[in-house]
Formats: structure tokens, sequence, C-alpha cells
């Protein structure tokens, strides 16, 4: 898999995780599903992310 591919199966994954613990939970969980939202916003205009940063220097390779 490519960085890429990685980023969004994370953010799928922290966006299902995040609203299930705003019900189980607490709803300021959903906090945290918008810091993702705006991560993968600002990502589009910038072609850059954190984790794509953490991915990187973990070995994957690009797309």
């Amino acid at each position: 898999m490519t960085v890429n591919r990685y980023l969004r199966l994370a953010a799928g994954f922290f966006v299902l995780l995040s609203v299930a613990l705003s019900q189980l939970h607490s709803p300021y969980w959903l906090y945290f599903t918008a810091f993702v939202g705006l991560n993968l916003f600002q990502s589009a205009f910038t072609d850059w992310c954190p984790l794509m940063t953490i991915l990187r220097k973990m070995g994957i390779k690009e797309g």
C-alpha cells in the first residue's frame, strides 16, 4: 500500500472510531472527528498532512 492509501485508511478509521465513542462515551469526541476532517481539508490544498510525514519516515512508499 502507498502513503495515500494508508492516510485514507487511518482517516476513515479515526472518523468511525470517534463517532462511535461520541455515542458510547461523550459527545466531545466529535471534536476529534472535526480535527480529522479539517486535516483532510487542508491537505487537499497543501498536499501535506502530519500523518504523511510519519508514514514516509516509517518507509511506506509513495503513490
